[in-house]
């Protein structure tokens, strides 16, 4: 699941890239669950009971999941938060304690097409050394690794609507200082 997501800078275009734990698409995939149902015939794994998801530093949770095979070997997932959010967070890549972290109704991951999408009350936040840097919330939000692009859109179906709500944005400052006063300036008489 090689650079799974960027941080809400990369979508704003504020910062350099910090890209997802390459490394985590060479990882085994973990599930536990309490409830499990699988049918060989369509490929489809049925989880429930609390179910969390981990691949290398990529951790998923939800109350419930679907998990799909094609018939190439590739995973859909599917995460319902069913009256609590699904979640995901996952280191970045880079030097120091860098994540990304989100969270909405549903999360949907196709790992052939490397794509995360993000249903009904959907955030992604920047989290370097513990705190909160930016976010972004939106109805949908999608990220295509491939391309590293972002889209947050306005309703859960993945259109931006008319009259259907507005998504919101934190950007934290850059600098941690105020900037030097100038040099007082004497008057001429």
């Amino acid at each position: 699941m090689k650079r799974l997501l960027l941080s809400a800078a990369l979508l704003l275009g504020l910062a350099a890239p910090a890209l997802a734990e390459k490394a985590d698409s060479y990882k085994p995939m973990n599930i536990s669950y309490g409830a499990l149902d699988i049918d060989d015939v369509k490929q489809v794994t049925i989880l429930s009971g609390g179910v969390t998801l981990t691949r290398g530093t990529l951790a998923m949770t939800a109350q419930r999941a679907f998990v799909k095979q094609t018939p190439e070997g590739y995973k859909h997932v599917t995460l319902f938060g069913e009256g609590k959010k699904a979640t995901f967070r996952q280191k970045r890549d880079g030097a120091g304690d860098l994540w990304v972290e989100g969270d909405a109704e549903r999360i949907e991951y196709d790992e052939q097409a490397e794509m995360v999408k993000m249903f009904s009350k959907a955030s992604i936040r920047r989290i370097e050394g513990g705190k909160q840097n930016d976010e972004v919330q939106g109805e949908f939000i999608s990220y295509d690794s491939r391309k590293e692009f972002f889209s947050v859109r306005n309703s859960a179906t993945g259109e931006s609507k008319p009259g259907g709500g507005r998504g919101t944005m934190v950007i934290q400052p850059s600098r941690t200082e105020p900037p030097a006063t100038p040099p007082a300036t004497q008057e001429k008489k």
